[in-house]
């Protein structure tokens, strides 16, 4: 898609619409992922959603299998929606990092 086409799509938008792709451009350009933090010594460096150690990825499988968000809430139950809306816009954006830790994980 172009940025011409893009700003037109953008132009179709209600405002509210519009302040969520631009929170989400701001998170993407900034690498800062509210609810998601990284660290060596969780889920041996995986992406995770605080409080709970999940591994994004291991959401995103389950998404990709046709999970749905209220299986997924009732299967964890630590997990919140805002969780999961979090977990979206980061597995969104870091597809190929979803898509080697879900190969890797196959693979073991």
């Amino acid at each position: 898609m172009t940025r011409r086409e893009l700003e037109r799509e953008l132009d179709g938008l209600s405002k509210a619409d519009k302040a969520a792709v631009v929170q989400r451009l701001a998170l993407e350009i900034a690498d800062a992922w509210p609810g998601i933090e990284q660290s060596r010594d969780i889920a041996g460096g995986a992406a995770c959603l605080v409080r709970t150690r999940i591994p994004v990825w291991v959401l995103e499988s389950y998404r990709r299998l046709g999970w749905s968000e209220a299986r997924l809430l009732t299967n964890y139950p630590t997990l919140r929606a805002l969780d999961l809306v979090q977990a979206w816009a980061y597995a969104d954006v870091h597809g190929e990092e979803m898509d080697a830790a879900i190969a890797a994980n196959e693979a073991a």
